[in-house]
């Protein structure tokens, strides 16, 4: 496999782009921080298929399936997907501002979008990730610890709990941090991110 690079455009060599209209700028000087792993499935507990890609790209036909009634007006994006094959698509430069963690905090500081990276893994609280998922999240974490000063890693559930679940039970962060060391040994490289407790 080839190594995943972040330019310095904030985009990564070995992703997917699917550009999406839902970011922002940062404000300037903003340092980029904190990484923020999600889990998404549509419909929900739904894998495959172009859903969660034409969410983000404010095109999913909302008579697809009675939950999409629902997000109808729904504005949202993450800079990078995850799909259960471990295939990495990014929608939002990691440079900019994606819409992913809404009302949330991490720290003491509120706002996590404007600070943070998000990455949605296909999935659900249900049920397990994939291998491939676990091996392209540690490469990816990896190449973003190149670009940027990542000083730590969170749920969703860490920065909005009692709003937000995910990654959910399933998420095995002890097999992640394995994963990333494994990938900071076999590049010579080390890695100061900060996991949950």
């Amino acid at each position: 496999m080839k190594t995943c690079l972040i330019d310095e455009d904030g985009w990564a060599s070995n992703a997917e782009r699917q550009p999406s209209p839902n970011f922002d700028e940062r404000l300037p000087g903003t340092a980029i921080d904190l990484l923020v792993i999600h889990n998404i499935s549509l419909p929900p507990d739904q894998f495959g298929g172009p859903y969660i890609a034409d969410l983000f790209g404010n095109r999913l036909d909302c008579e697809a399936h009675p939950y999409f009634d629902q997000l109808r007006s729904l504005k949202v994006s993450a800079h990078f997907l995850i799909r259960r094959d471990g295939h990495v698509m990014q929608f939002v430069s990691a440079n900019h501002r994606a819409w992913h963690a809404g009302l949330s905090s991490f720290c003491g500081r509120e706002r996590c979008n404007d600070f943070s990276i998000g990455i949605e893994l296909e999935g659900s609280d249900f049920q397990p990730f994939e291998s491939a998922q676990y091996e392209a999240l540690a490469e990816l974490t990896e190449a973003l610890c190149r670009r940027y000063p990542l000083a730590a890693v969170a749920g969703h559930e860490h920065i909005a709990p009692g709003r937000k679940t995910d990654p959910g039970p399933f998420f095995d962060w002890h097999r992640y941090r394995k994963s990333l060391i494994h990938q900071s040994v076999q590049k010579s490289s080390s890695n100061p991110l900060k996991f949950p407790e």
